[in-house]
């Protein structure tokens, strides 16, 4: 393989970075600002501070406008696993899709042997690793990209922690204002909340009825969209006591139902679309069943993309629409979709 990588810069300090680390190995280095949703007065920021970066780095930039396909393979997704009662996960969506999808499409038109990005991740050729800063670690919003990719792809931040990509950043002169520059963990297309973003979409204001266990009405809510599984306010019980906790969603009655934190343990959960980097299909390793939690040992059973986990612990507050995704270690074995 040559040595020609096109690198996705946002404008961030992590995309700037990590171009100034790839010329520095030596690399022939283009980039690309991609246009995914028409957000006012986003792209017109990100866009100039991508550009002063690329032009710093001495590198051309490319404008990558894909918001028709950003919008039917990852907003339009987002708000129907709203309207379904479930909770959506469109980052992985659009690593898949956009990232690691459009984007090594548009690597190819171009000549590039490898495509980059600030992700911080690493990886063997095969398998996807954690991140050296696990605070930064991003692999679980990679589970669902092509595993005929990985050996592609490179990922400078890996091996490094965020406070040194910003300290790197700072003793650069012209590129202080990166390292100091505010930065969103929210999701790229919510401005405040999501309520906000589904409003023009679907109708998210219904009050609704909430009901116990044992399907008895005991309160209301001001409409299913606004609850996810483990949600503790935000409805009445009428005569509580105890906390509660939302532990089903009813979309087609508009209903909740609630109960106790033991209500809430999950033992056993079943992926859809499940997506794989060997071909293993029945194993034990460690699950993560949302981003910010901690993985937990389980037994796998995959028959064609649907898997079975039995899960070695109860965990709390599993949701349909997020994913499960396996670990050995610290390499990423797969995922899939929790049904």
């Amino acid at each position: 393989m040559g040595k020609k990588v096109l690198i996705g810069m946002s404008g961030g300090v992590d995309s700037t970075v990590s171009t100034l680390l790839l010329k520095e190995q030596g690399y022939e280095v283009e980039g690309v600002y991609m246009k995914l949703h028409s957000k006012p007065g986003y792209h017109e920021i990100h866009q100039a501070r991508a550009q002063r970066a690329a032009d710093f780095a001495g590198v051309k930039l490319h404008i990558l406008d894909l918001q028709e396909e950003f919008n039917a393979k990852v907003f339009t997704p987002f708000i129907e696993t709203y309207r379904e009662g479930k909770t959506p996960n469109p980052c992985a969506l659009c690593n898949r899709n956009i990232k690691f999808g459009a984007m090594v499409a548009f690597a190819d038109t171009i000549g590039a042997d490898y495509v980059a990005t600030g992700h911080y991740i690493r990886h063997d050729g095969q398998y996807l690793l954690q991140a050296h800063d696990d605070t930064k670690d991003q692999s679980y919003f990679l589970f669902y990209i092509d595993p005929t990719l990985v050996k592609r792809l490179l990922f400078p931040l890996g091996e490094r922690h965020k406070s040194d990509i910003k300290a790197f950043a700072a003793s650069i002169e012209g590129l202080e204002s990166f390292a100091s520059q505010s930065e969103s963990s929210e999701i790229c297309f919510v401005e405040t909340t999501y309520m906000d973003v589904l409003k023009p979409y679907v109708p998210v204001d219904q009050e609704g009825d909430v009901l116990n266990m044992d399907g008895k009405v005991v309160g209301k809510h001001k409409g299913y969209m606004h609850y996810t599984i483990g949600k503790r306010k935000g409805f009445t019980v009428n005569g509580a006591h105890d906390p509660h906790f939302v532990v089903e969603i009813k979309p087609d009655t508009n209903q909740i139902v609630v109960g106790t934190r033991e209500d809430l343990e999950c033992r056993r959960v079943e992926l859809e679309r499940v997506n794989m980097f060997d071909d293993r299909t029945e194993f034990e390793c460690d699950v993560k069943l949302r981003y910010r939690t901690t993985a937990v040992r389980c037994s796998v059973k995959i028959e064609g993309d649907h898997a079975v986990v039995e899960l070695h612990e109860p965990v709390l507050g599993v949701a349909s629409g997020q994913a499960g995704v396996f670990y050995e270690g610290e390499k990423l074995l797969g995922g899939g979709w929790i049904v």
